[in-house]
């Protein structure tokens, strides 16, 4: 095929020429597919489906009746479970309810009410900062966003965040006041941050005293071609002498459901003190019933390991059919470049910058519904329009390689005629 940057104009008109053709015939077909968001598939949802057996045994190993009132921060059996899979003494663990997204808001909203560590209030401050590697997850974003924050992006390399920009923008400006992340298999790249980079984070000095590192671990135990060993921020903080720094959060929405899964924040002592302080003023506690059903099915961390085993059979084929698929349509296109994710979720791609958004409008219109261009930026702004966020696992393998198909043509219709502009 050789770089299309590299055709003559005559050659361009000809290409465009047959990818309309074939974008035309794909219209015909009617699709309807949703590539949109990170959802399991059917088939990897009811690999839980044993979770959802009618229970026998209501009670905790020390007596607890899970079905009444009690337990403020989650049963010592899950507890235990999340303390061995992520290597977290379980005195540092607070379990959540179905989404850690809601842990993440919480502890955003105490310290805009309460402030922490004695420190004031974000909410009483004049600007807040918040540190916004990109690309990233949307839904950070929109917490940030919300919250009426200030968001700062930070580039992203092989290795995690780009730490001399983070380092330089935290120790200068006391309004800064903490950093979203997603360590391994991050949303949308699949980077994994090197040991450097958590040791950077846990020892950088910070102008503001109470600045935190969101730490969300979502896919932590979701390798689907190789695992990867991530050093843990709570182990590096300590080491640091920072150890209130870091909140670490972690679910089961991928897991198990994603409507109906566990979640769990970890931090210092202190923080934990602080974080329950609150919290007896929110909730009661949360739902011990689904608790205790979750380390019924999974029985302890090994047993989860395994189960994680069965869903990456179940997305290795949709990883390999967007990845083969990217390499035969488009490698060496000059129209595209991508990441090759060891785990995750997604796959992420960079088209020729001012292609991002029509590309998705020429998907849309031909039935494949993509994620928007310019959502894994703060404010939804790419400065380049180029990157683009590839959902693999809700379609069946048939729908993806349709999708993929047309995403390809997608990809070569708007850089050929962005091309033929220029």
């Amino acid at each position: 095929m050789g770089s299309y940057t590299e055709k003559s104009r005559e050659e361009l008109l000809a290409l465009k020429e047959e990818t309309d053709r074939a974008y035309e015939e794909f219209k015909a077909k009617n699709l309807a597919l949703d590539m949109s968001r990170g959802k399991p598939a059917p088939s990897q949802v009811d690999c839980s489906n044993g979770m959802l057996k009618e229970m026998t045994d209501y009670h905790t190993e020390d007596g607890v009746d899970v079905r009444n009132y009690g337990i403020l921060d989650g049963i010592p059996e899950i507890k235990k479970l999340f303390s061995d899979l992520l290597d977290i003494p379980k005195e540092r663990i607070i379990i959540g309810g179905n989404a850690s997204l809601n842990l993440m808001f919480d502890a955003m909203m105490r310290l805009y009410v309460f402030g922490t560590m004695g420190e004031k209030p974000w909410g009483q401050l004049e600007n807040v900062k918040f540190l916004c590697p990109a690309p990233g997850y949307d839904r950070h974003f929109t917490i940030s966003e919300t919250l009426g924050m200030e968001m700062i992006p930070i580039e992203m390399t092989s290795d995690g965040p780009n730490m001399d920009q983070v380092e330089k923008l935290a120790a200068e400006d006391e309004a800064v006041k903490g950093i979203w992340c997603v360590p391994k298999f991050s949303n949308p790249q699949g980077i994994c941050y090197s040991d450097e980079t958590v040791n950077r984070l846990a020892s950088m000095k910070t102008a503001a005293k109470d600045f935190k590192i969101f730490w969300d671990n979502a896919y932590g135990v979701h390798p689907v071609f190789e695992d990867v060993e991530v050093k843990n921020i709570l182990d590096a903080c300590e080491e640091a002498g920072t150890k209130n720094r870091p909140y670490y959060f972690f679910s089961t929405s991928k897991i198990s459901f994603p409507g109906a899964g566990v979640s769990l924040v970890a931090a210092s002592d202190e923080n934990i003190a602080e974080i329950k302080k609150i919290m007896n003023a929110q909730t009661i506690g949360y739902d011990k019933i689904n608790q205790l059903r979750h380390v019924q099915f999974f029985k302890d961390a090994q047993g989860l390991r395994r189960h994680m085993q069965v869903l990456a059979d179940c997305m290795k084929p949709k990883f390999e059919i967007v990845l083969n698929t990217l390499e035969k349509e488009l490698g060496g296109s000059g129209l595209i470049s991508w990441e090759n994710p060891k785990g995750g979720y997604f796959v992420s791609v960079d088209v020729m910058p001012g292609c991002a958004k029509e590309v998705v409008r020429l998907a849309k219109e031909a039935g494949v519904v993509l994620t928007g261009a310019g959502a894994t930026y703060p404010y939804k702004k790419d400065p380049k329009d180029a990157n683009l966020r590839i959902a693999p696992t809700y379609p069946t393998v048939e729908e993806l390689q349709q999708a993929m198909d047309l995403f390809c043509i997608c990809v070569k219709k708007a850089g050929i005629e962005k091309m033929l502009q220029d």
